[in-house]
């Protein structure tokens, strides 16, 4: 018997597998759902009848001492209104104001105004399980 003698290297070709982990990577960034942060954290106030929070959403914090965030960002009263309506004009998404339970009340009810004013209807108040 004679020996079989290839004379190369054998290649194994990878283009198949390359292919087939965009095709995953496409797969997870298509259906991954993003939600903007709030950027800071809040003592939320305690409630008997919570529910989960929705995804996509419009997050925006009120600290205990009054103070607006949106997106890690502080922003004033007069920006709560066009924020919510450029996202509201793109996509009808559900807002949730998450308020510390120190806040002040004043600026909790001129916040849920300026949300209305621009147009949400879907608003949640983030509790305490």
């Amino acid at each position: 018997m004679a020996d079989l003698d290839l004379g190369g290297e054998t290649e194994i070709n990878l283009s198949p597998m390359i292919d087939c982990i965009f095709i995953l990577l496409i797969f997870f960034i298509v259906t991954t759902v993003f939600v903007q942060e709030a950027g800071i954290d809040v003592e939320k106030p305690e409630a008997n009848n919570s529910t989960p929070l929705p995804k996509n959403s419009i997050l925006i914090a009120i600290t205990e001492n009054g103070r607006i965030f949106y997106g890690g960002k502080e922003i004033s009263l007069a920006r709560v209104r066009p924020i919510v309506h450029r996202v509201l004009a793109i996509e009808d998404v559900p807002i949730i104001i998450q308020a510390d339970r120190g806040s002040i009340h004043d600026t909790f009810a001129k916040v849920y105004g300026e949300v209305k004013a621009a147009g949400g209807k879907d608003i949640h108040f983030a509790t305490k399980e």
